[in-house]
């Protein structure tokens, strides 16, 4: 099975991008989606992440999403203690699934593919690219929140640049060019 490795910064359109993959057939692994599930579910993370900030971070057995994020976009340090607790869990869930997957083909959709060390799991690294101030524009749009919280956000991520370099395939989603064709491009090379 090919697995695919689908990354871009925020508002890039990784989303739209893994639609057009499921559209076709291929089953993505939304790993934002499945890491707030496993923050909820691991025994692992959570006692983790229980020890880390105290037992106060889970509400009802619920995590405190925004007491997280408070803690982590605020500081690089606790933010990669965060991530060597969750990448590991998301990894193995991610190995998982693909083991349970019936199709030639399959990817995972995450902002952080490099960061995360996903990349070393997926046969295809593809950069979904869209310029930075429409990027901030998508984001701000959509997640209802100021323009610094998208350029902090932002600062935790790698730079459109490294990824770029470091991926096998670009997508561009600038608004200037098609996706479907692109994405058909891709699928026709594989």
């Amino acid at each position: 099975m090919i697995k695919l490795g689908l990354t871009g910064g925020i508002g890039s359109g990784k989303s739209i991008v893994a639609s057009l993959f499921e559209v076709v057939g291929i089953p993505v692994y939304v790993a934002d989606t499945e890491s707030k599930r496993l923050t909820n579910t691991s025994p692992v993370i959570r006692k983790e992440l229980s020890g880390l900030f105290g037992e106060e971070l889970y509400k009802n057995g619920t995590l405190d999403e925004k007491r997280l994020a408070s803690l982590i976009f605020t500081d690089k340090e606790t933010l990669n203690c965060v991530n060597a607790i969750i990448h590991p869990e998301v990894n193995r869930d991610f190995l998982q699934w693909v083991a349970k997957q019936q199709t030639p083909m399959c990817a995972i959709e995450t902002a952080i593919l490099f960061e995360s060390g996903f990349d070393k799991c997926v046969d295809l690294s593809i950069m979904i690219y869209a310029p930075s101030e429409l990027r901030i524009k998508r984001a701000v749009a959509r997640d209802k929140v100021s323009y610094e919280e998208i350029i902090r956000r932002i600062h935790n991520q790698l730079p459109d640049e490294i990824k770029k370099e470091r991926a096998d395939f670009i997508i561009y989603n600038d608004g200037k060019q098609a996706l479907i064709p692109q994405v058909e491009k891709l699928l026709a090379g594989n």
